[in-house]
């Protein structure tokens, strides 16, 4: 029978090394799960007619994991994405919390779950788990579903033996980036939603009514008031050109689109965001809160300065405040302050810069870092509801006004017909 040699830890985060005799690696995985271990590292070192004693029974086993892919896939292709990465990590959580490896999770997830995306996730991390590989190099075999820092975030966890505590971390810390892009997407559908309802009011009254009306008033004969003229008017260009309109519109949003998605566009975009007042509050308040979530949750599960830093500056969206960040990073690593250094790059209100340098004093960097991003969270939640009732009011507005214009256009019409009658 094949031997092999193994390093992990233990339940209690101690080293643990040494040979084990199985059928496969990944029976020899499976034993050493059994005893409670996290294994890091399987090599096999019995080898038998040239060839490894595993190696048939490894790609067998992937050859089964292909096959239960193919089949939770219903036979078609099934890709997972950084949709499932949540809830791939909430459920790993639950059972290793409960006291079991992260490879044993792994297979009781791939065998258990019914969603396709996600059993496939679980498939090829067992798979890859089987074969040898750490969960964190499992991990970074799918960069599509996987970011750096949440490899590395679980590697540190491997290594200290606190799996279960980097997992709880950053299952909170992906938790308040999702509910803060749901507070977005929800800040903007009520506008978008008015904004459609007054463009069909406006459209009915522009392509329908004023026809229609301007067909009865010229009936009637008579000289129409200046507001009826400019609505009729409005009304017939409407009709003659309405369709050139909205084509050229459509062209324009779609090449604007397309410039938008290069790095030139938004770079651009992003300098005049910052140049706008209604918005320039906005995207530092986002800029401050990407900072302060990710390096606290980095820094507080043991990665350097220097690769949360990094890894930090690839989560802010904004391209100027990413530019400054980096030229930041760069005097933090040649030594100067943090706070020194970020209140060059004018991304941080002067509280914020005075908070984190009290934290550098007294040593307490990631709880300060923890208090900005609470403090910054409640922040763009106020800004969204100020901006959702802005918008939705502005919206209302302009229907009102739209609307009562044609209802002034009309009255005054027929009045001034009425008087010419009775003349």
């Amino acid at each position: 029978m094949p031997r092999f040699t193994y390093s992990g830890r233990d339940r209690a985060g101690g080293s643990a090394g040494g040979e084990i005799d199985a059928a496969s690696r990944r029976d020899a995985v499976r034993l050493l799960a059994a005893r409670g271990l996290t294994v890091s590292r399987v090599d096999e070192v019995a080898v038998r007619g040239g060839r490894a004693a595993g190696g048939a029974s490894a790609g067998q086993a992937t050859g089964v994991a292909r096959r239960t892919t193919g089949a939770a896939s219903g036979g078609g292709a099934v890709t997972p994405g950084r949709r499932e990465r949540l809830p791939f990590l909430v459920a790993l959580e639950d059972l290793t919390s409960s006291g079991l490896s992260a490879g044993e999770a792994l297979r009781l997830l791939s065998l258990r779950i019914k969603e396709p995306r996600l059993r496939q996730l679980c498939v090829r991390l067992w798979e890859r788990v089987g074969e040898g590989a750490s969960l964190s190099g499992a991990m970074a075999s799918m960069p599509e579903v996987f970011d750096p820092s949440t490899q590395n975030l679980i590697q540190a966890g491997e290594a200290t033996g606190s799996l279960n505590e980097v997992l709880k971390r950053l299952i909170a810390h992906l938790t308040e980036q999702r509910d803060l892009q749901r507070q977005l997407a929800s800040a903007l559908a009520y506008p978008l939603f008015m904004m459609v309802v007054a463009g069909g009011v406006i459209l009915f009254f522009l392509f329908f009514l004023l026809p229609r009306l301007q067909t009865l008033l010229s009936s009637l004969g008579g000289e129409l008031p200046t507001s009826t003229q400019i609505l009729v008017s409005v009304s017939e260009f409407a009709l003659r050109y309405g369709i050139i309109v909205a084509g050229a519109a459509v062209f324009g949003a779609i090449a604007t689109w397309r410039w938008y998605q290069t790095e030139i566009g938004r770079a651009a975009t992003d300098a005049l965001l910052l140049r706008l007042a209604p918005t320039r509050a906005f995207a530092v308040s986002r800029t401050v809160l990407a900072i302060a979530q990710t390096l606290s949750v980095l820094l507080e599960n043991g990665i350097t300065t220097a690769e949360a830093l990094r890894m930090t500056g690839r989560q802010i969206t904004n391209r100027v405040h990413r530019a400054a960040f980096e030229d930041a990073t760069a005097r933090i690593l040649e030594g100067e302050s943090l706070s020194n250094a970020w209140g060059r790059t004018r991304c941080f209100p002067d509280l914020v810069l005075d908070q984190l340098a009290v934290g550098e004093n007294t040593g307490n960097i990631v709880p300060a870092l923890k208090k900005v991003a609470a403090a910054y969270q409640d922040r763009i939640t106020r800004q969204l509801h100020l901006f959702t009732r802005v918008i939705a009011s502005g919206v209302l507005l302009t229907v009102f006004a739209f609307v009562g214009f044609i209802a002034y256009a009309i009255v005054s019409a027929v009045f001034q017909l009425s008087a010419s009658f009775q003349m």
